[in-house]
């Protein structure tokens, strides 16, 4: 790579830091994109007797009416409020044409065949990968990857070194509130609602590294496990879910607004 195009990038990442609205005094959210994985002909992961798609849209509904309850101010915005399929990058640049403050995607967790007694909640955030890894990463991707003109869809394409840094460089202003956004959800899904806590995790999800603010995908259980299937399912679970949700949204709004 030539010389100059490295100090563009750092002169680039230089710009976005002081500009950066996550990092600014006075700053408040204002905006948060809900987003129900899955939907339409890509329903996600199956259970005995639900899909992924399914459980997702109602969970991302009902976080986006506690939220405007309990946060009036905020501005909720969903990615689908029904059962139609969004292409991926479609649904970053919802969030990022919203100049959102906070991106959250709501998704089930499965196992294959021999594996139904895994259970527990993980919440993701982006981490950029060689090309390879990413491609092999999270099962998140595979709806992606699975359509071959992928890398054509957005802005950028990920098989580009120069790009790639680019991006890494705009995505690392974001990472460490991702980060904390991550674990106040698991520690509220573990600690309140005493699910199993199986981490926060960084991996290179195709929707996160697009997103520009800081963004989770939280897995809110194992629909291939018969208890948590029900359990994501019942009005009950469903409301501990969110509740542990906008708990961490709290916790994370205080941390940030000071």
């Amino acid at each position: 790579m030539q010389l100059k195009n490295i100090f563009r990038y750092f002169v680039f990442f230089i710009v976005l830091v002081s500009y950066s609205s996550v990092n600014a005094q006075g700053y408040k959210i204002k905006t948060i994109v809900i987003d129900a994985g899955h939907g339409g002909v890509k329903p996600g992961a199956k259970g005995n007797f639900s899909w992924e798609k399914d459980v997702a849209l109602k969970v991302a509904l009902k976080l986006g009416a506690k939220l405007q309850e309990e946060l009036p101010s905020i501005k909720i915005i969903q990615t689908r409020k029904t059962d139609v399929d969004i292409d991926w990058y479609k649904r970053a640049e919802i969030a990022n044409d919203a100049k959102a403050d906070l991106f959250i995607s709501i998704h089930c967790n499965s196992m294959p065949p021999g594996n139904s007694h895994v259970r527990g909640t993980e919440t993701f955030v982006g981490a950029y990968r060689r090309i390879n890894e990413m491609d092999a990463g999270l099962k998140e991707n595979e709806e992606i990857i699975k359509d071959k003109n992928y890398k054509k869809k957005g802005t950028f394409d990920p098989t580009d070194p120069e790009e790639m840094i680019l991006l890494s460089l705009y995505k690392s202003l974001y990472r460490s509130k991702s980060l904390s956004l991550a674990r106040h959800i698991q520690k509220n899904y573990t600690e309140v609602n005493k699910r199993v806590n199986r981490g926060v995790k960084e991996q290179g999800l195709l929707i996160l590294q697009r997103a520009a603010m800081p963004s989770v995908l939280t897995e809110i259980g194992f629909i291939s496990n018969a208890d948590e299937e029900k359990y994501i399912n019942s009005d009950e679970g469903q409301e501990e879910i969110i509740t542990a949700i906008v708990n961490a949204v709290k916790q994370y709004k205080k941390e940030v607004e000071n």
